[in-house]
């Protein structure tokens, strides 16, 4: 396996917990409590996924997301872990590019499973393939764009 994962989670408690429960099924984990640790970690590594917390000492975890996702590591895969459990709130982290969003209290057999679910997606995504349907329609999961009668 040997998937890279980062965990920002300023709760060192359930940082820890989860890290050793990704740790236990065979992923690399980076721990991170403050935002500005895992940017200057960006710089210099790449990760296959990056659970994030939405309450964080420094800054808010939305923030995060949304500059992951528009300028340090856009193809970055997010999943959010977080207390935050109204619709609107997690309307507003899938909209801001998450992948996926848990709500705290969770299972950490659940967390695992929609790891795996989640970097399951983009390994598919980056083999460059192409799903034809029928004649006229084509999907290009490298370049994330749907054709229809050869038109964008």
């Amino acid at each position: 396996m040997n998937e890279r994962i980062a965990i920002l989670e300023d709760e060192k408690d359930i940082l820890e917990l989860i890290a050793l429960h990704l740790d236990k099924s065979g992923y690399r984990v980076y721990k991170f409590s403050k935002a500005d640790d895992l940017f200057k970690a960006l710089t210099k590594e790449k990760f296959d996924l990056l659970v994030l917390d939405l309450i964080l000492p420094d800054m808010d975890g939305m923030d995060v997301c949304k500059q992951i996702k528009t300028s340090t590591s856009p193809a970055l895969p997010i999943i959010m872990l977080t207390a935050k459990s109204e619709l609107t709130d997690k309307i507003l982290g899938l909209e801001m590019g998450a992948d996926d969003y848990i709500t705290k209290p969770f299972s950490p057999k659940e967390v695992i499973a929609r790891v795996r679910a989640v970097l399951r997606r983009y390994k598919i995504s980056e083999t460059g393939e192409t799903i034809k349907i029928g004649n006229s329609v084509v999907i290009d999961m490298t370049g994330h764009n749907v054709y229809v009668d050869n038109k964008r």
